[in-house]
């Protein structure tokens, strides 16, 4: 593990009022168990214990690395199997404490760097954002199995260009085709020889909807995909977007999910 610097006292309460709402004493006292750490503080509320506890473990390790493990260990996912809303809460608030030291706790019960904040707002806001933006949307799992890490991080501007990359990837592995961008599209999906199709193509409605979702195709990898591979990312405006455009690429996604293949390659 990586060597992570001691947190100010002031986090180390924060952090502890946060654990001990997550769980109950009996739970408290098995993970310290488990994480061989020592509880001398001859409290009984659990925040405190956590509190006099990780203060102690900081001062004799000169480090944070057993509070790390400890919420890693505390807080981790199946512990919360069913309980996902509950979860998310906790590692939300758990995450604006941690921004002002320049860490996140992920979806995947482990940490990450991010730019430090410095107020309050900054922290709160960084750590909503994702939420606002997502509440509510289906995202497909072929959209999060290419950018989970730059959504976890808020990098929208990269999260959206490793979609589109993704859909591209994923229409190459169903066809064979091993081109890109329109070509890719204008061959696998071409109404005459059609290698991957979105229906039967049997009537003129069904060879309209097959053009059309391949046009959705070709104009997201020309509106989506071109302009950020070829512009600096503090030029992109299109953060307040990333949303819309990853719920397009669910769609078509889940649009790819229905297609059969041809044989005709």
């Amino acid at each position: 593990m990586a060597v992570f610097p001691a947190f100010p006292e002031g986090q180390i309460e924060a952090l502890a009022r946060v654990l001990g709402e997550c769980g109950s004493g009996t739970d408290v006292s098995r993970v310290l168990h488990d994480r061989c750490m020592a509880d001398d503080s001859g409290e009984s509320t659990k925040w405190r214990r956590l509190y006099s506890i990780f203060l102690d473990c900081q001062r004799r390790d000169g480090c944070a690395n057993r509070v790390v493990d400890f919420i890693q260990s505390f807080l981790i996912p199946s512990r919360f199997v069913g309980r996902i809303h509950e979860f998310e809460q906790r590692r939300l608030e758990l995450n604006t404490i941690l921004a002002f030291s320049g860490l996140e706790y992920g979806k995947d019960g482990k940490f990450r760097h991010c730019n430090a904040v410095q107020t309050l707002d900054e922290a709160e806001q960084r750590v909503q954002t994702l939420r606002a933006k997502f509440q509510g949307r289906r995202i497909h799992p072929e959209v999060l199995k290419y950018c989970r890490a730059e959504l976890l991080q808020d990098n929208y501007f990269h999260a959206v260009f490793e979609a589109s990359k993704g859909l591209a990837q994923r229409i190459r592995e169903m066809s064979g085709i091993h081109t890109d961008g329109a070509a890719l599209v204008d061959r696998v999906f071409s109404i005459e020889r059609p290698v991957v199709a979105f229906n039967t193509l049997q009537t003129e409605t069904e060879k309209s909807e097959h053009k059309g979702f391949a046009s959705l195709l070709k104009g997201c990898f020309a509106a989506v995909r071109n302009p950020l591979a070829h512009e600096p990312k503090v030029l992109w405006q299109g953060e307040d977007d990333a949303a819309d455009y990853l719920s397009l690429i669910s769609l078509l996604h889940r649009k790819l999910d229905e297609c059969v293949l041809t044989g005709l390659a």
